[in-house]
């Protein structure tokens, strides 16, 4: 071909490589090996990778989600082409509000520096309450916890501490502090499950614990008084109403056994009554029937009753005039002085 044509084409012949100066060629190998070497790696490190056993792994091809992986060995493309993302969902995570923990272990320590404005509350009867709780939680759907939501666990955070307020808002401080804390997380669990479904974050609240609740500082001096007297009052309602049962059942008893005392008197008497009716009737239909006779028997049966009770008797005849020499007129002088 002519020399001042265009050649189309490459000949190898025509590249004049220089050789490098005698003793550098080895180091230039190991260069090359060098990198190499790394290459092979990078590459074998960012195609294979493991899930753990509590995780699932979600595969991101250029940021676009394409599959999840169970835990064990998996391959993907490598350098970032695939990237994959652990989430650990059977493992139970947990949110703290109030309080921090500082050292986990046999004697856990915790501080409350920094958190004041999560857990000073206002309660339903405008008393102000510190409230520290626990929110312990799992991901159940690792697509809508990544995806769905942006910043989930702070968007969680915030939907825990709404919920909180609003129900403690709802309730006395003494419910808060007393009687209540059980229904009070109970009611955020339920109502905080809803809101996370409503707002597709793939958590799945567990448990809601209310840890501590105080009133504040300040003001607890004041609050101790008050529970205090509180305390006072009912135990001397309670003391009131012991003896108000000791007194009360055992005057109304009494009041009902006089009452029955009363009516058993009067029917006695009534009985009485109407039984001595019955009997003068009888003793004046007799009389009726034969009056000597019965005036006669009246008056045996009367003296048979009144004879036995006198004690010194003294019968005369109808036809004696006077009874003075019947009449023991030494029945006064002692028996040791005789009689004349």
């Amino acid at each position: 071909m002519p020399d001042e044509e265009q050649k189309d084409y490459f000949d190898l012949r025509d590249i004049h490589i220089p050789r490098a100066p005698k003793g550098m060629l080895p180091g230039r190998r190991l260069v090359g090996l060098v990198v190499l070497g790394f290459f092979v790696i990078f590459f074998l490190v960012s195609t294979f990778y493991t899930v753990g056993p509590e995780e699932v792994g979600i595969i991101l091809r250029f940021g676009k989600y394409v599959r999840s992986t169970d835990p064990g060995l998996h391959v993907k493309l490598p350098f970032t082409i695939e990237r994959v993302i652990k989430v650990p969902v059977q493992r139970q995570l947990k949110q703290e509000f109030g309080f921090r923990t500082v050292r986990a272990g046999v004697r856990t320590e915790y501080t409350t520096r920094g958190t004041s404005g999560e857990s000073n509350m206002l309660t339903g009867d405008l008393n102000a309450a510190v409230v520290e709780w626990v929110v312990q939680y799992r991901i159940v759907e690792p697509y809508k916890y990544l995806f769905r939501v942006r910043n989930v666990q702070n968007t969680f955070r915030d939907m825990s501490e709404a919920v909180m307020r609003q129900v403690v808002g709802d309730r006395t401080v003494n419910e808060v502090l007393t009687i209540g804390r059980q229904e009070i997380a109970d009611q955020v669990l339920l109502q905080l499950q809803e809101m996370c479904d409503q707002y597709e974050t793939g958590i799945k609240v567990d448990q809601v614990v209310l840890q501590d609740v105080n009133p504040p500082d300040p003001v607890k001096p004041s609050f101790n008084a008050v529970n205090e007297a509180q305390q006072e009052k009912e135990r001397l309602i309670n003391q009131a109403q012991s003896d108000y049962n000791k007194v009360i059942p055992r005057a109304k008893g009494e009041a009902e056994q006089t009452i029955r005392q009363a009516e058993g008197y009067a029917l006695d008497r009534l009985n009485r009554a109407r039984g001595d009716s019955a009997r003068f009737v009888a003793f004046y239909d007799a009389y009726r029937k034969a009056p000597e006779v019965t005036r006669k028997r009246i008056y045996l049966e009367t003296m048979n009753e009144i004879l036995p009770l006198v004690k010194q008797k003294i019968i005369v005849d109808d036809d004696l005039r006077s009874v003075l020499p019947l009449l023991n007129l030494n029945t006064g002088k002692s028996s040791g002085g005789g009689s004349e």
